[in-house]
């Protein structure tokens, strides 16, 4: 009877033991791996915020970070960029201030399995009207108020900034995102 006992206390113990292990791993996945972060929500000092990150991040989801990481910092929280995912279309340095999102586009067309060239893209810190015009998410008119928003603002620092430009909104974000980068080839 004794060893009975004995031994559902034991199974109890190795569960418990368990269980808190694979509730650590977890909260390490959800955090980025940075155990050393709180959640947005339950942080009153406001010295994190979260980083939602998607495209071609081998972890995708919403991250919490401290405010002043860069989105390197963010990624690598998240297991880094995929083989695929282009780093032109992105600024490593990029300082996390506020909430944010951001969107790793791929190198390579993930609808075409077959493919060995690269998707042809655009510089929106370079491109001239014309070679904006060549994306069919752009027109003339698209094009120059992009020019123009970048001769006011300076360069994008991320193609969500897209966004800020008057004539594109989210359906013009979605045509456009994989076929633009930061930095010209």
């Amino acid at each position: 009877m004794y060893k009975i006992i004995i031994a559902v206390v034991v199974l109890t113990i190795v569960f418990l033991v368990a269980f808190s292990g694979v509730e650590a791993i977890s909260n390490a996945i959800v955090d980025g791996g940075n155990q050393n972060t709180t959640s947005y929500v339950a942080s009153k000092d406001q010295t994190t915020v979260q980083v939602t990150l998607t495209g071609e991040v081998t972890r995708t989801g919403t991250y919490t970070v401290k405010i002043g990481s860069t989105l390197w910092d963010a990624l690598e929280g998240a297991g880094g960029i995929t083989p695929n995912g282009d780093e032109r279309c992105f600024n490593k340095g990029f300082t996390i201030s506020a909430k944010n999102s951001f969107y790793i586009p791929p190198i390579y067309d993930n609808e075409d399995t077959c493919t060995m060239d690269p998707i042809q893209k655009v510089c929106i810190n370079t491109a001239t009207q014309s070679q904006l015009q060549e994306l069919s998410a752009f027109s003339t008119t698209v094009s120059g108020a992009i020019i123009n928003y970048r001769s006011s603002n300076g360069d994008f620092a991320q193609i969500e900034d897209l966004k800020n430009v008057p004539g594109i909104g989210s359906a013009t974000f979605e045509k456009c995102k994989n076929f633009v980068t930061l930095y010209a080839v």
